[in-house]
């Protein structure tokens, strides 16, 4: 694969303990289940079966993301990448949400104030984070340290999760505000991207089974 193809995966780990519970996550770091363990390895056979491969990954500070990282670069063939892990990458923190179950929270709060800390760009959950902040600490971090990498001609493998990942697909997509909440990320389903020497996207894949 030349490397003026500047490639760039973005892979959403896979299905975690909580998710199968679901609990709000947010920064409690939940393995995968074994679902999620499955997903991830999926992923990778997916990859492989495109003929995709890497020369850098980047990470969360969370296990979740890094054990679908180690899982997919293992069913490839490519462990021992340089891999580079930060907590800009983490999920986004939900507050005083964590660790309660979505169906208990709505009854606690009510539907619509649940849906609009989880749909809505910029209110914040109570003690949490909004959609906004959580792209307010992960775009920096893909403008200084992931997309250099791609132009560079490296091809770059990013696992981490729904709301972070969504941030970069913001700006990737030509998403606003207004059309970012409603984008769901599913959970393994690598989006390949090739981006052009002024990083736009040049095409976009989604692989799905």
């Amino acid at each position: 694969m030349p490397d003026a193809e500047r490639l760039l995966v973005l892979l959403r780990h896979g299905q975690s303990e909580w998710n199968l519970k679901n609990l709000f996550t947010g920064w409690r770091d939940i393995d995968l289940s074994p679902t999620g363990v499955e997903e991830a390895k999926e992923a990778g056979r997916r990859m492989k079966a495109h003929g995709l491969r890497f020369d850098v990954a980047f990470t969360s500070a969370l296990i979740r993301a890094q054990h679908t990282l180690a899982l997919t670069l293992a069913e490839m063939g490519q462990t021992g990448l340089p891999e580079f892990r930060d907590q800009a990458l983490n999920e986004r923190h939900y507050g005083d949400l964590v660790g309660l179950n979505k169906d208990d929270a709505r009854k606690k709060w009510g539907e619509e104030q649940v849906h609009q800390w989880r749909r809505s760009y910029d209110v914040q959950p109570p003690g949490g984070e909004s959609l906004k902040d959580t792209v307010a600490r992960a775009l920096p971090y893909y403008c200084q340290h992931i997309l250099p990498a791609v132009l560079s001609g490296k091809r770059v493998l990013v696992a981490a999760h729904g709301n972070s990942l969504r941030a970069l697909v913001m700006v990737l997509d030509g998403l606003t505000p207004e059309t970012i909440p409603a984008m769901e990320l599913a959970t393994g389903v690598p989006l390949v991207y090739r981006l052009n020497a002024d990083s736009t996207v040049a095409s976009k894949e989604v692989l799905t089974a």
